[in-house]
């Protein structure tokens, strides 16, 4: 079944100073259909016209001839009231120069939008302090936009522009004041929120390499749309569910298919795009179990930044163990510490699989051995050595993997209780998950 077109661009045409000596076409006779959830990347050279574009699509440029439309409607015949709430509820915009306000803290420049609708402090402070955690920035709260890095200005203009929950996000050359690391940390908040958050992302850029997060690309010059390149198709639905099975069958290795059987949540979409997010989540589901549902949400960002490399495990700790107002997620010392020593042991297992996956086996039985506390004698350790190897390899799955741990001795197993052999298999899928980048 065919989906229906959030926005519609018909024969747009853009002129500035019609009429007089300096004459500029902007755009000539555009027309283009976006679709809801799609990740579209409009590209060209500068002064082709994309972020004429860009802002014709926000209402923020006003038409020539030609129209816009945003769920069937033209933007050009909303009333006063309805323009408001397309730009207050349903369009978020990113700049490249992020237009912070320089007189008001981080906390507040993101609660801003929120202020204009008249949200009571109270609610929008801690709607503020919820997408700052989420990227993890929260500790930065209330310093002003002078005292931050490139990265982190961006990474609050973005948080500004979600405070509302619009359905769209319009980034104009969102990294180009960045480097490349920063650029790289933006990059992909922008495809989680698309992937994750089923936002529709719009992005103007003249850089080559950010192409690849593109669902559609537009290619412009001197005003036009010279070309399309559909990457994936979110158009139809059957379109999707072909993609998705021709994904799962040519690009998901044996090995990842067993652990998708491990992970009921994780399809192939996220095993291509999203595993980083994926992985803090399940890392942190299977270390924890009474915490609050805003303190597991507050790690979880912390070590999505683990996992993307932007902190190291030394600083989890005190991240974790900060109050939710200093931008923590509000853990006790001890939790925090014993948490991430349980993470860096994980991640140590991690490096011996990627490092020496001949050995591996060998390794990770010594590490279940002494953290789990097992005593077993020399052939049973053999056995459980041919099991994690046997799983490493992908020639059995999880659930074979326990059934393997908890056999009697007598019977060829390696004879361990159920719930321990439940727990140790457990593990060894999330250090296995752990291993793909």
């Amino acid at each position: 079944m065919a989906v229906a077109p959030l926005i519609i661009i018909n024969n747009l045409q853009v002129i500035y100073n019609k009429g007089k000596s300096n004459e500029m076409h902007a755009l000539e006779e555009t027309s283009l259909e976006i679709f809801p959830e799609e990740y579209v990347i409009i590209y060209g050279p500068s002064g082709c016209g994309k972020s004429t574009l860009l802002y014709s699509i926000s209402g923020l440029q006003s038409p020539t001839t030609g129209e816009v439309l945003y769920k069937n409607q033209s933007l050009t015949t909303m009333t006063q009231k309805q323009t408001l709430s397309f730009h207050q509820l349903d369009i978020g915009m990113v700049f490249q120069a992020f237009y912070l306000i320089s007189s008001l803290n981080v906390l507040d420049n993101v609660c801003l939008p929120q202020t204009f609708m008249g949200v009571s402090l109270s609610e929008r402070r801690k709607k503020g302090f919820h997408l700052l955690r989420r990227f993890s920035i929260a500790e930065q709260a209330d310093k002003f936009p002078n005292q931050l890095s490139g990265g982190q200005k961006q990474r609050v203009a973005i948080a500004r522009s979600l405070v509302n929950d619009p359905e769209i996000i319009l980034a104009d050359e969102p990294v180009g004041n960045l480097d490349s690391d920063s650029s790289q940390n933006v990059l992909n908040i922008l495809k989680e929120l698309n992937e994750v958050d089923k936002k529709t992302v719009i992005m103007v850029t003249h850089n080559p390499e950010h192409l690849i997060y593109a669902d559609r690309i537009i290619y412009m010059k001197d005003g036009r749309i010279i070309n399309e390149e559909v990457r994936r198709n979110k158009h139809s639905e059957t379109d999707e569910i072909k993609r998705m099975v021709s994904v799962a069958s040519s690009e998901v290795t044996p090995e990842l298919k067993l652990l998708m059987n491990s992970f009921k949540s994780l399809t192939p979409q996220q095993v291509n795009v999203l595993l980083v997010p994926f992985k803090a989540k399940q890392l942190l589901h299977y270390l924890l179990s009474e915490l609050s549902d805003e303190q597991i949400e507050s790690a979880e960002a912390f070590l999505r930044e683990l996992l993307f490399k932007n902190i190291e495990v030394a600083e989890l700790p005190g991240k974790l163990d900060r109050s939710f107002d200093q931008g923590g997620a509000g853990w006790n010392k001890k939790r925090a510490t014993h948490i991430a020593v349980r993470i860096a042991a994980l991640l140590e297992q991690v490096d011996v699989i990627r490092n020496n996956i001949q050995n591996a086996h060998i390794a990770l039985t010594d590490y279940f051995i002494r953290e789990h506390t097992l005593s077993m004698k020399d052939i049973t350790e053999l056995r459980l050595q041919n099991v994690i190897r046997m799983r490493l390899d992908a020639r059995i799955d999880q659930a074979e993997t326990i059934k393997r741990l908890n056999r009697r001795r007598l019977n060829g197993g390696v004879g361990l209780r159920l719930p321990q052999a439940e727990k140790i298999s457990r593990e060894l899928e999330i250090i296995m998950l752990l291993k793909f980048s």
